[in-house]
């Protein structure tokens, strides 16, 4: 079937071209210009044979990335294409992840549009991640449609127990997106997909690198009749790029599929372990401090039916935290969180289009020595603790009619810890097909967030908590224009939000502490745009894969009748370009990926000398270059990526500064 449908769009592709070869090309001219005389050089000695095709197996896989808008999106509520979905949404292919052999899922994201990655450590070790100007506690961290982002506070949500090769794609959904990942999704949302349905396969991947970098990976799948399983071990370590910046990280990942003709059920088990210097992390005062977290995640999800269709599932997170201020103390701050959850979500197909009714059910608990109400009677090192149960309510209808697709919903929750309150959070979303290959889009929606309990508690000797602090709630709006085509993938968006209550820690004088509050008002705009254009398709003369990529951001957001000095909101990333050029070397089988990344972050810091605050300092903005060469033969892979190749000096977070250039090599296999 595969090969049947790669056929007739080789047909069409060949026909469309040679129907339209001057307004295809005078159309893109100006996109296309810059990459085309960088890979002509390259290219060139390839193409002796330009009439050439493409092999099967390499045409198949560079067809499969064109048409990730029949990409179901999995979330924790509602599973719909993504052609139908009217928010901005980027897919990061398994290819692309396996091309670019990032150390971090946060080094993946860093190259997407609106994503803000405030890096602490390298490598995954921590890092804040936002959503078009959100915070890091704004947005819905989910593993396979099961929500584990982290109660306690936002610094941990990818503290995930998985390995970078054990990752399908990555879904990232630009801006509120309540009624497809839940509450959380303030801003925005993150789905990572694991790999499934392999009946036999062995991997292993070893890396090398400065600063005595090892990063090891194993991993295996085998099914006995309809039992699919996975599994997943891996473990990497450094000594750091400065001081107090070493890190220990371990992951183990189990996930089985249990096929019962068309319905399935799917369980997922997994472990993760991090030790690390925290140098800086929460306060320059303190550049010595640790931590050391596990966590722990397991759930079962079913799929049943499907004309009517039902969709349960139950998860378990626990998420341990040992942080010292000073590396060398017995003194620590610990947590205990552990998120107990169910979802019961129907999907009914009808005449007049699709409905999804969605339940959840989740309780969140924390025991701590610092955050939360005293204990009456302590808990081994547990002196305080915390508890509130949220249920929430989903309810919406998509109906297609010709070129439109309309799609009502809303969002209700009752939160214990909110006295006497329960409200209603709208969504409309409206898509209209001009042509087969254009979508205008449109969307309005409501939205609303809990504090975390850091944002409520936690107390220091640079922090103050406070427990009063009000829900966030706000109302966006967007519009937006979407192409695909076989030489072109471009999108452009336009987004407004205001949002009341948010919160921020802020101080008034350097030499205060940082206090949680509710900041009255916040006003956002923002534009997106980008494109993706595959050279090698719009040049037949290429015969291998040639892809120039460029993404743009740029936003304004300011809080009404501000007095403070923030260390979150006001820090945003107003100005993010990305462009990325993938070449050919030799054949298909040698190649290279450069990424460039231009930033301005809007905002201040304060500046440390000798661990003391000084004076308030704007952020500088920076551009790094990557170089990643890959060279694969048969079931062996070989690669080098270098890292800030110009060795520029840069932070995403005030006085922690970020590494220099840094080479990594690696080899992997599969069997």
């Amino acid at each position: 079937m595969e090969k049947q449908r790669f056929q007739k769009q080789e047909a069409y592709r060949f026909k469309r071209f040679a129907r339209k070869p001057y307004s295809i090309f005078n159309s893109m001219h100006k996109v296309v210009t810059i990459g085309v005389l960088t890979v002509s050089a390259l290219t060139f000695a390839n193409s002796e044979d330009a009439s050439a095709q493409k092999t099967d197996s390499v045409r198949i896989n560079q067809i499969a990335e064109r048409e990730l808008d029949e990409v179901i999106i999995s979330s924790s509520s509602t599973n719909q294409p993504i052609n139908q979905i009217a928010k901005l949404i980027t897919i990061v292919s398994k290819d692309e992840i396996q091309r670019l052999k990032p150390q971090s899922i946060e080094e993946i994201l860093n190259y997407v549009a609106s994503v803000d990655i405030q890096t602490r450590g390298s490598h995954g070790v921590q890092s804040d991640i936002s959503i078009r100007g959100g915070s890091f506690d704004q947005n819905a961290i989910l593993l396979n449609g099961i929500n584990i982002s982290n109660p306690q506070t936002g610094h941990y949500s990818f503290d995930i127990p998985i390995n970078l090769s054990d990752i399908e794609r990555i879904e990232i959904i630009h801006g509120p997106s309540s009624i497809i990942y839940g509450s959380s999704a303030f801003s925005g949302g993150i789905n990572i997909i694991t790999k499934k349905g392999i009946d036999k396969s062995l991997n292993t991947k070893l890396e090398a690198g400065g600063h005595n970098l090892w990063n090891g990976e194993i991993s295996g799948s085998y099914k006995i009749k309809n039992l699919e399983n996975y599994i997943s071990m891996g473990y990497k370590s450094s000594d750091g790029y400065i001081k107090n910046t070493d890190y220990k990280i371990f992951n183990i990942l189990y996930q089985s599929r249990l096929n019962i003709k068309k319905d399935k059920i799917d369980l997922q088990f997994g472990y993760n372990k991090k030790a690390y210097g925290a140098n800086s992390f929460y306060s320059a005062k303190y550049p010595n401090q640790f931590d050391k977290t596990n966590s722990i995640i397991a759930s079962v999800k079913g799929e049943f039916g499907t004309k009517l269709k039902l969709i349960p599932s139950i998860y378990w997170n626990r998420h341990n935290d040992e942080f010292k201020l000073i590396r060398t103390n017995d003194n620590a701050n610990n947590h205990r969180t552990d998120v107990l959850g169910s979802n019961l979500n129907l999907e009914y197909n009808s005449k007049i289009g699709v409905t999804y009714l969605g339940l959840e059910l989740r309780n969140e608990n924390i025991l701590s020595s610092v955050l939360g109400e005293p204990m009456d009677k302590p808990i081994g090192k547990y002196t305080k603790t915390d508890n509130r149960t949220n249920l929430s309510y989903m309810l919406q209808h998509n109906l297609k009619y010709k070129k439109f697709t309309l799609s009502l919903g809303v969002l209700g929750f009752v939160n214990t810890s909110i006295e006497n309150h329960f409200k209603l959070y709208p969504s409309l979303n409206l898509n209209y097909k001009i042509t087969d290959n254009i979508d205008l889009y449109t969307s309005f929606s409501q939205s609303s967030r809990l504090p975390t309990f850091t944002d409520l508690y936690y107390t220091s000797p640079t922090h103050i908590g406070n427990s009063k602090l009000k829900q966030e709630e706000s109302q966006s709006v967007e519009i937006g224009l979407r192409q695909k085509h076989r030489y072109l993938v471009s999108y452009i968006s336009a987004f407004y939000m205001n949002g009341r209550n948010m919160i921020d820690w802020v101080k008034i004088n350097p030499e205060d502490k940082w206090e949680s509050k509710n900041i009255s008002q916040l006003d956002k705009t923002g534009i997106e745009m980008g494109g993706k254009v595959f050279i090698d398709e719009l040049f037949p003369c290429i015969r291998y894969s040639t892809i120039f990529e460029a993404n743009y951001t740029r936003m304004h957001q300011d809080i009404v009748k501000n007095q403070y000095i923030s260390n979150y909101i006001l820090n945003y990333l107003r100005d993010k370009l990305t462009i990325r050029l993938t070449l050919p070397i030799y054949k298909d089988k040698l190649t290279t990926t450069l990424s460039y990344r231009y930033q301005k972050r809007m905002g201040t810091y304060l500046k440390y000398i000798e661990n003391q605050p000084t004076q308030s300092s704007t952020y500088p903005a920076y551009s790094l270059l990557d170089i990643n060469i890959n060279y694969k033969y048969k079931n062996l892979n070989l690669y080098l990526n270098i890292n800030n190749i110009f060795n520029t000096h840069h932070f995403d977070l005030g006085n922690i500064p970020q590494p220099g250039i840094w080479a990594i090599i690696g080899a992997s296999v599969s069997i």
